[in-house]
C-alpha cells in the first residue's frame, strides 16, 4: 500500500466516523454539529489549532507548510458546515455593483472566470479545489462543458456529488479525491483548468502550478482567482504580519504569498501569462469584503438581509454566542467555539487587509500552456 493510499483511506475513515451515519443531505448547521462524534471533533480542533501558536518564524512556518495536506483536510472538516450556513455553496468572494443581489454577484464572478478562461461547450475542465461544487455546477450550466472537481476533503466531495445529482448534472460534472500538489491525471488531459480561491492552500505555488501545467493540453488555459498579499504588504511591518496571520489561521492557509511570488511561480512553471488583474478595486462603491463588515449601508436589496446578517459582525457574534452556549451545555462537541473564534480572526484580517489594500482574494491570472514546449 502506498503512502498516498494509506493517507486517503485514513482520511476517509476519519470523515465517516466524525460525521456519523446521518444522511449527507442534512443541511441544518446546528443539527450537523450535534450529530458529530464529540471526541473526534475535539481531536480535529486540536490537530488543526496546534499548528497555530502565534509564531511566524521560519521553523514554525515550515512546519505548517510541510503539513498542508492534513491541515487543509482538518480545516474543512471543521468549517464546511459554517461556510454553507453563512455563504451558500460557493465559498468565495466577488465584486459587487450597485443593485446586485448577493447570489447574482457570486454567479457573475464565476461566469467571468469561465469567460476569461475561454471555457466552451464540450471542453473537459478541471476545478482545482472545488469545495462543495457550487462554482463547478454554475460553470457547467453556463458553458455546457464536462467538468471534474478535485478536493482533499471527503466530506466536501460527498456533499458536492450529492448537490450535483440533485441538480441533474451528474453526467457532466463529478468530484473526486485529489491533491493539487500531485495531480494523478495523465498528462495533457484537460482543455481548461481553473481555481477559485483554492490554490492559496498550496505550500509552494510553483509546484502546484507545475502540476496544473502538466495536466493541461498544449494551448490550454489556466485561470485562477488567487489570494495574495499586494505590493503594499510589508512582511517586516508588525501590523501587516498580524493581518496576514489572522487570514492564515482563520482560513487554513499555511502561508500567504505575495502577488510577485504568484507571478514568478506561473512563469517558472512554463505558463505564458495572458492577463493579470486585481479585481478587488478599492474604488468600487461596494467593497468585496462588505458581507463581513456589519455595515448595513451596503445591502443592495431585501433578499440579502438574512445572508448579510449571518456573515456580518453582529451575526457572527450571535452565532459564536449560541455555539458557546451549546458547547457549555455539552449539546455540541467540545472545541466548536474555538472554530468560530478562528473564523472571526479571519474575518477581522480579511476586512482590515481589504481596507488597507494589503490583501486581495481575486487576483485574476489567465495563463496559457504553449502549443510547443521547450
Amino acid at each position: 500500500m502506498t503512502d498516498t493510499t494509506e493517507l486517503r483511506q485514513r482520511q476517509k475513515q476519519w470523515v465517516d466516523n466524525l460525521h456519523g451515519d446521518k444522511p449527507v443531505e442534512v443541511n441544518n448547521v446546528f443539527w450537523k454539529l450535534i450529530s458529530k462524534d464529540s471526541n473526534l471533533q475535539s481531536q480535529t480542533v486540536d490537530k488543526y489549532l496546534e499548528q497555530w501558536d502565534g509564531k511566524t518564524d521560519n521553523v514554525t512556518e515550515n512546519r505548517r507548510l510541510d503539513s498542508y495536506n492534513e491541515n487543509t483536510f482538518s480545516y474543512y472538516n471543521l468549517v464546511t458546515d459554517f461556510y454553507e450556513y453563512g455563504w451558500g455553496q460557493s465559498f468565495h468572494f466577488c465584486k459587487f455593483f450597485i443593485g446586485d443581489k448577493f447570489t447574482d454577484a457570486i454567479k457573475r464572478h464565476e461566469h467571468v472566470l469561465a469567460h476569461r478562461a475561454g471555457i466552451q461547450q464540450g471542453d473537459l475542465v478541471l476545478d482545482v479545489g472545488c469545495g462543495v461544487g457550487g462554482p463547478a455546477r454554475e460553470i457547467t450550466k453556463f458553458t455546457n462543458c464536462h467538468l471534474i472537481g478535485i478536493n482533499n476533503n471527503d466530506y466536501q466531495i460527498k456533499r458536492a456529488n450529492m448537490y450535483t445529482k440533485k441538480e441533474g448534472l451528474d453526467k457532466q460534472c463529478h468530484f473526486v479525491k485529489g491533491d493539487f500538489m500531485n495531480l494523478e491525471f495523465p498528462e495533457a488531459t484537460f482543455d481548461k483548468v481553473y481555481a477559485i480561491e483554492a490554490t492559496v492552500h498550496a505550500p509552494n505555488l510553483k509546484d502546484c502550478y507545475s502540476q496544473i501545467y502538466k495536466v493541461l493540453k498544449p494551448g490550454g488555459v489556466f485561470a485562477v482567482y488567487e489570494w495574495v498579499m499586494t505590493d503594499k504588504y510589508d512582511a517586516s511591518n508588525e501590523e501587516h504580519r498580524k493581518i496576514a496571520y489572522n487570514i492564515e489561521i482563520g482560513d487554513g492557509i499555511p502561508k500567504m504569498f505575495t502577488k510577485e511570488v504568484a507571478v514568478k511561480a506561473l512563469e517558472d512553471s512554463g505558463f505564458e501569462i495572458i492577463e493579470q488583474e486585481d479585481l478587488a478595486n478599492l474604488d468600487d462603491p461596494v467593497p468585496w469584503y462588505y458581507p463581513l463588515t456589519g455595515d448595513w449601508k451596503y445591502i443592495q436589496n431585501l433578499n440579502d438581509y438574512l445572508t448579510f446578517f449571518r456573515t456580518s459582525y453582529l451575526g457572527r457574534k450571535l452565532t459564536n454566542t449560541m455555539i458557546y452556549g451549546l458547547e457549555t451545555l455539552k449539546i455540541i462537541p467540545k472545541g466548536s467555539t474555538r472554530v468560530t473564534d478562528a473564523l472571526e480572526n479571519a474575518a477581522v484580517g480579511l476586512v482590515e487587509g481589504g481596507k488597507q489594500g494589503l490583501f486581495t482574494p481575486m487576483m485574476l491570472f489567465v495563463a496559457r500552456k504553449p502549443l510547443i514546449q521547450d
